[in-house]
């Protein structure tokens, strides 16, 4: 296939036609979570905007072709802190694992929920230990880093270029600005690569005593070790430029003695909430846990494909601004598609993307979501070319899981729905007081078959009964 894909690359600050280190070994790295709490929605936007680079790009290039990796950071203060609160009685390694095994798999369960395929591998930081070790090795022997006050640290001026991403020139980085003034540092800019472990800390052993590895040199690490020395798209959040990315583009450049880590490095932009910096001080903060399942935001629960489009209506290097209002466009996108798309053969997807694609173009989703309206008006028309392109759309978008879609409809219940069921609860209830158990559960079953699911409890300062329903999932 001979499609030409075009991204924007922060390295440049240009767009430009991608170029593939090997057309038939295309490599991906992208920043996953540090995995100690529930994932955030800002979390959420890197996840959706590789996925959908990572389904165009198997498009273009063919599925056993392409390999995605997205870590688990799963060491971090953060972490270590959670841990001693957490499990006090267990050892320190085995109690930020504990920690780590229960919320990576809450990130996993809402990520399946947002239509995100699996990357091709998922390595975790505390797997690869002994590579980031040997890297550490490397950069001592190569002079690009040195040993001070039982901690290794990078030397940021043993590289000539450092701070070509960032566009932050070294003589601009003054001790106490962003970098802490301290004394055993070379320069202020200096950043850890192996910290020593104190009694109440997880800690693995190394040539420079009991420790664990900085931030930056886990990514170097893992993104050497699954996909070389050099690789071709590198992405993340805009947060990681600085100093995360240029950190890690410095350790693995000076390790390795390459001109570039990564070929192109791609930053999606900040995510907002109702036009407000997101905040736990400003009661925004949001998860997409809670997002899924309760109805903290808008009074409702939204659907994980409504998340999605939400976000694929701005374009990815843009800010978006997450808001209900947002969400209900996206929901009322979402009941046209999913009208059709349950009108068509749910066998697979079909077609190829023309060439002048907005995807093509730097991913851009808007314009495509726009031009999905289009396709769908044709299809809904009768049109079966417009039919096999929609189709294709929704896969690229994300949404081919016709089955999920569908539930994502019914999860969208209009207020004169809602009133019924909440009637037919009512009835049931009194049904079940004046023990007439027959007549309750032929209104059980058949809000049951209606796709109802109705779950009994007690009020806790009541004691009395209570029924709650949900769309069966």
């Amino acid at each position: 296939m001979s499609l030409r894909l075009k991204l924007h690359n922060t390295l440049t600050r240009e767009k430009a036609e991608f170029q593939p280190i090997d057309a038939n070994n295309l490599r991906m790295y992208v920043c996953g979570p540090t995995v100690y709490d529930f994932a955030h929605i800002g979390n959420a936007r890197p996840v959706i905007v590789f996925d959908v680079l990572y389904r165009l790009l198997r498009h273009i290039y063919g599925d056993a072709h392409v390999t995605y990796a997205r870590n688990i950071t799963d060491v971090d203060d953060k972490i270590n802190a959670r841990a001693l609160r957490d499990y006090p009685n267990l050892p320190l390694n085995d109690a930020i694992h504990a920690v780590t095994e229960k919320t990576a798999q809450q990130f996993h369960d809402d990520v399946a929920m947002l239509g995100c395929l699996e990357p091709t591998v998922e390595p975790r930081a505390t797997d690869n230990i002994p590579q980031m070790i040997e890297i550490i090795e490397k950069l001592i022997a190569r002079g690009h880093a040195y040993v001070a006050s039982g901690e290794v640290l990078f030397d940021t001026k043993s590289m000539s270029d450092y701070g070509q991403l960032s566009k932050r020139p070294l003589d601009e980085q003054q001790a106490g600005a962003r970098v802490a003034v301290e004394v055993h540092k070379k320069s202020p800019g200096d950043f850890v690569l192996w910290k020593l472990s104190s009694h109440n800390e997880p800690g693995w052993d190394s040539p420079w005593g009991r420790g664990r590895p900085g931030w930056h040199i886990e990514c170097s690490a893992m993104s050497e070790r699954y996909l070389g020395e050099t690789f071709d798209i590198h992405g993340g959040g805009l947060d990681l430029i600085f100093p995360h990315h240029e950190n890690e583009i410095a350790q693995s450049r000076c390790a390795h003695g390459t001109h570039v880590m990564a070929n192109v490095w791609m930053h999606n932009g900040f995510v907002q909430v109702e036009g407000r910096k997101m905040s736990k001080s400003d009661g925004n903060f949001i998860t997409i846990h809670e997002l899924l399942h309760t109805e903290k935001f808008g009074g409702r629960k939204w659907p994980g494909e409504v998340l999605r489009l939400a976000m694929l209506m701005t374009h990815y290097r843009e800010p978006i601004d997450f808001s209900v209002k947002r969400l209900e466009e996206a929901s009322n996108i979402i009941k046209r598609w999913s009208d059709l798309a349950l009108g068509t053969n749910t066998s697979g997807y079909s077609g190829i993307l023309p060439e002048g694609n907005p995807l093509l173009d730097d991913l851009n989703t808007p314009l495509f979501v726009n031009q999905m309206q289009g396709l769908y008006k044709d299809a809904k028309a009768g049109n079966d070319d417009a039919k096999l392109s929609f189709r294709l759309g929704l896969h690229l978008l994300g949404f081919e899981n016709i089955e999920f879609l569908s539930q994502a409809v019914a999860n969208l219940v209009d207020d004169d729905i809602a009133a019924a069921v909440d009637a037919l609860v009512a009835m049931r209830l009194e049904m079940l007081k004046a023990k007439n158990f027959a007549e309750a559960d032929r209104i059980r079953d058949e809000l049951s078959v209606k796709g109802i699911q109705l779950k009994d409890g007690k009020d806790k300062d009541s004691g009395e009964r209570v029924t709650t329903w949900e769309i069966k999932r």
